[in-house]
């Protein structure tokens, strides 16, 4: 793999390119991502990905652990509470270090280059294709299941619908930044009508007096201490994605105002979001109906108004698509920042030279995604991962509070109660333990070693800048072929 600070050296100086990389044309000098992603897409981008299908079809997980309607609502609000502290954490780091890759430039920063490969490593490889491959599955079993009724759809038709939305919003992420924010506006907004359809049938039961599940909503609760756990580690994935801002921190018009103000106006808004549609719900549903159900917000429709579930069943599509493609647009930043420090192959640290999109690190992105819609349940290999999620994001934490001495006199243009990040880091402590101590199993050693893995790539081919035979010629061939280039980039570290 080239080495990526010498290529920047070597343009520094006057030199030519090193091998591996055509040069560039004095009219492709100044090829970069460009600042396209303004306030309203940003919290699009937030509330887009992290609100997805399962508020539609299956929020029962958390009541499923605490058996009360009161608990699980607690357990909603708490989570929201977490993901704001964890977001408020990233915004901080994203304006000290206003860095795309999110997770990846801060511990860079803060722990070096090792530890920033292995969050790399484990991210392009395993967790993000996996959850585009994922929510490409949900989709293709939501869009099949209206011809196919109650008999379910054939496995291969399901796949084929979920390989044709990846091809489609990858080949959208590839040709425009302003065509993919225009996608996740759209369906955005168009999940958030739904979701206010919803709540505003609640108030109206609620207005009508159905408040019988809600008047003893603590009666029954779990008195496990670890059931609470559970459902804390479950309601916390139905947030996942209120980092994905910093993913593209290099892209966002005014970073220093858009970022912190897309978390502050988009966490709120799921977190009520998500509160306000649960009670919708227990105005028309009994907890043991909920549990009953395969789709909660279908069922709901059903109930309320003869031919609305047809309106909730095309929001799910569309929720589906936006949380898809806010996860192709912020994985193939990850991938593009990674290969930029050479960490990665070069091709896929390069930039359209038309369009300005990273082409080749959305379309291996989007290429992984495929390869693993392929097994018919991979699902189980995802979840012994997810844990490595929140042990990266402890430490991110953990490098906030060490960036404050290692750069105490660094420009902070926001700066939190150092309080937030130690209640972020025991909370993934905390949240890293439970699944292991709730479940414990030999996956969990083999994630590990996975992780650890990585470094068996990092020594010869980051570490030591030893280059296969013919990378040189595939690397020009594939910029031909791509029509990308190398962009002008300061390396971290």
């Amino acid at each position: 793999m080239t080495d990526l600070k010498e290529r920047n050296a070597n343009k520094t100086n006057g030199n030519p390119a090193p091998d591996g990389v055509a040069p560039k044309s004095s009219e492709s000098e100044s090829i970069s991502l460009k600042r396209q992603v303004g306030l309203m897409s940003g919290i699009a981008l937030i509330v887009g990905t992290m609100i997805g299908s399962g508020i539609f079809i299956s929020p029962k997980g958390v009541l499923r652990q605490t058996e009360s309607v009161g608990m699980s609502l607690i357990i909603w609000l708490a989570c929201g509470i977490l993901a704001m502290l964890g977001a408020l954490s990233y915004a901080e780091l994203g304006t000290l270090i206003p860095k795309s890759g999110a997770e990846y430039p801060y511990l860079f920063e803060a722990f070096g280059p090792i530890l920033a490969y292995l969050y790399a490593w484990i991210s392009v490889v395993i967790l993000k294709p996996a959850s585009v491959a994922a929510i490409a599955l949900a989709f293709g079993e939501y869009a099949a299941a209206p011809f196919y009724g109650n008999c379910g759809a054939p496995d291969i038709v399901v796949k084929l619908l979920a390989a044709g939305a990846i091809l489609i919003i990858t080949w959208v992420n590839c040709y425009s930044v302003k065509w993919a924010t225009s996608v996740q506006n759209v369906f955005t907004a168009a999940k958030l009508a739904c979701i206010g359809i919803i709540i505003m049938i609640g108030f109206v039961r609620l207005g009508q007096g159905h408040t019988e599940y809600l008047t003893r909503s603590f009666e029954g609760s779990s008195s496990k201490g670890l059931s609470y756990a559970v459902a804390f580690y479950q309601g916390l994935w139905a947030y996942d994605g209120w980092n994905n801002l910093n993913y593209v921190t290099e892209e966002i018009k005014n970073p220093y105002r858009n970022l912190p103000l897309s978390i502050i106006i988009g966490l709120p808004l799921t977190t009520v979001c998500y509160l306000l549609v649960n009670i919708a719900y227990f105005t028309v549903m009994s907890p043991a109906e909920l549990l009953a159900s395969n789709a909660v917000a279908v069922t709901f429709g059903d109930w309320v108004i003869e031919g609305l579930s047809w309106v909730i069943s095309i929001s799910v599509w569309c929720s589906v698509i936006g949380s898809m493609n806010g996860t192709i647009f912020t994985s193939g930043r990850l991938t593009f920042v990674a290969a930029r420090e050479g960490h990665m192959v070069e091709i896929l640290s390069m930039v359209h030279v038309k369009h300005f999109t990273p082409f080749p690190a959305v379309a291996f992105t989007s290429l992984l995604a495929l390869f693993m819609i392929i097994p018919s349940n991979f699902d189980q290999l995802v979840n012994y991962f997810s844990f490595t999620a929140w042990l990266f994001y402890g430490l991110v934490m953990l490098a906030l509070i060490a960036l404050r001495f290692s750069k105490r006199d660094a420009k902070r243009p926001i700066k939190i109660p150092i309080v937030i990040p130690i209640i972020v880091l025991l909370a993934s402590v905390y949240l890293v333990i439970a699944p292991i101590i709730d479940e414990p199993a030999l996956e969990y050693l083999y994630a590990t070693m996975f992780i650890l893995a990585g470094l068996l790539f990092y020594v010869p081919f980051v570490h030591f800048k030893y280059s296969l035979p013919g990378m040189t010629q595939f690397t020009i061939f594939s910029q031909c072929i791509m029509q990308v280039a190398p962009t002008d980039h300061m390396p971290l570290g």
